[in-house]
């Protein structure tokens, strides 16, 4: 048995006994090579663009999976919450079954923080009332204030124009006694 295979010793014996079939080799290579490079070089005209646009619908592509999987995890989530207190609540009922005085402490425990999570809602919900109301008011006086300034704006206006008018008349009546007293020296 020979320590070496047939197709490496074939491989050896033509690689090493003749320079001018290694020179051929590497002569393909580099035609090889050179077609490679031109074929990379036409498609660098292009590639810019088309990566570019290639690159964006993936991204928009993952973004949006990103989001139906937000949206799935979050479902996932609620589902297990559900789930899970529903769970409870039977594991409680179960509880009070086999032992009703061990499991009433439990039973009160979970009513009360039921109650208590109950309360703390309503609390949030009023003071989501009370804000909103607050911003109305906000809004009202707000529209009131820009009603009295155009308001004020449109007065100064019209006093400011009325004021011109009386300089203007005195400025006529001053000129017209000066006026008259010359043609009657006259």
């Amino acid at each position: 048995m020979l320590p070496w295979s047939p197709d490496s010793c074939l491989l050896i014996c033509i690689c090493g006994c003749s320079p001018v079939y290694r020179g051929a080799l590497s002569l393909s290579l580099f035609v090889q090579y050179q077609e490679d490079a031109s074929d990379i070089k036409d498609m660098s005209k292009y590639k810019p663009h088309i990566l570019l646009s290639q690159e964006n619908t993936q991204i928009r592509d993952l973004q949006q999976e990103n989001r139906e999987l937000w949206v799935s995890l979050e479902e996932h989530q609620d589902a297990l919450e559900l789930i899970m207190s529903k769970y409870r609540k039977q594991m409680l009922q179960l509880m009070v079954a086999k032992k009703a005085v061990d499991a009433e402490p439990v039973l009160k425990a979970h009513q009360s923080h039921s109650a208590e999570i109950e309360s703390q809602i309503d609390r949030i919900c009023e003071m989501g009332e009370v804000m909103r109301k607050a911003v109305q008011v906000d809004d009202d006086q707000f529209c009131k204030i820009q009603e009295k300034l155009a308001q004020l704006e449109l007065e100064n206006k019209e006093l400011r124009e009325l004021l011109s008018i009386s300089s203007e008349s005195l400025q006529v009546k001053k000129e017209n006694p000066v006026h008259t007293a010359s043609q009657g020296i006259k």
